[in-house]
């Protein structure tokens, strides 16, 4: 079903959590869907992974080895990547971690290509991985109460996906691109309650999601999704309170004010037009300083 009959359709149903997860289910395809839940019902593979990431990127490549580096020591097993075009060094620094086999890397081009790849991650990979999260390669996920993520995720196996809370970090007043890693370089961040907070992202386990609805919520085929406290979500993720305490992803929206116009200037991967220049002013919040 096209875009914009699942979003007419969905738009009738008054519950916000339930007319998002049938805004997924619609795009993806009501036969489809009960077609895949039918078949996952059956299978009983062993996942070759506990924990993978998907991820679509262009022009990323001087953050991969930092980004990569850190999620592996937090627990992260695979990685799936959508190359979007890339014409940086992002292949070379990718390499020698295709060659190890900790990231399956695959070139997507096209635009407008978020969900299709999220759509192709999930079709190909739901039998390997125990949970996929769907992060960016300016979000780190941080977890706090326990030693890795897998800790964490292993008191959430009941649900069919976690949302977790970004945890907005800006610029520091870094008006050029200095060596050193995001996390070295950037430590003021926005007041965790700032609303920019209420935003999530997913780490849904794939034999229950279909695909994601957008780049923050799964859609859910059964069971249900949670916050990090490891209660039901009966709220869309705008009218909850933002939780930092158990696990957050730091979010490094803009980094320093050359790099915001660098990422300004790839594009989106959802949409076609360009970030405006008062996204630097709305993400740029360095109200704590760790």
């Amino acid at each position: 079903m096209n875009k914009v009959l699942a979003e007419i359709i969905a738009g009738v149903i008054p519950n916000k959590m339930a007319r998002n997860r049938w805004r997924g289910i619609l795009r993806y395809g009501i036969i489809k869907s009960l077609k895949l839940k039918y078949r996952l019902r059956r299978d009983h593979t062993e996942p070759q992974y506990y924990l993978a990431v998907c991820a679509i990127a262009k022009n990323e490549g001087p953050y991969f080895k930092e980004w990569i580096d850190w999620h592996r020591k937090q627990g992260v097993d695979k990685f799936y990547i959508y190359d979007n075009e890339s014409t940086d060094c992002t292949k070379d620094v990718l390499k020698p971690y295709i060659e190890s086999g900790v990231v399956e890397y695959r070139y997507w081009p096209g635009r407008k290509q978020q969900l299709p790849a999220y759509d192709d991650c999930f079709d190909r990979h739901r039998l390997e991985a125990r949970w996929i999260a769907v992060i960016d390669l300016d979000e780190f996920i941080v977890p706090i109460k326990d030693k890795n993520i897998p800790d964490f995720l292993r008191r959430m196996e009941r649900f069919s996906v976690v949302e977790i809370n970004w945890l907005v970090y800006g610029s520091g007043g870094a008006k050029r691109k200095e060596p050193g890693g995001v996390m070295e370089r950037f430590h003021k961040h926005s007041l965790p309650g700032h609303r920019l907070n209420t935003h999530v992202k997913s780490i849904a386990d794939p034999r229950r999601v279909c695909t994601m609805i957008g780049c923050h919520e799964a859609a859910r085929l059964s069971g249900r999704a949670a916050d990090s406290h490891g209660v039901p979500l009966k709220k869309g993720f705008r009218d909850r309170k933002p939780q930092q305490d158990i696990i957050r992803i730091n979010h490094y929206a803009v980094k320093s004010y050359e790099e915001f116009l660098a990422k300004r200037a790839r594009g989106r991967a959802r949409i076609t037009s360009l970030r405006d220049m008062g996204y630097f002013d709305s993400y740029d919040l360095n109200d704590v300083e760790e």
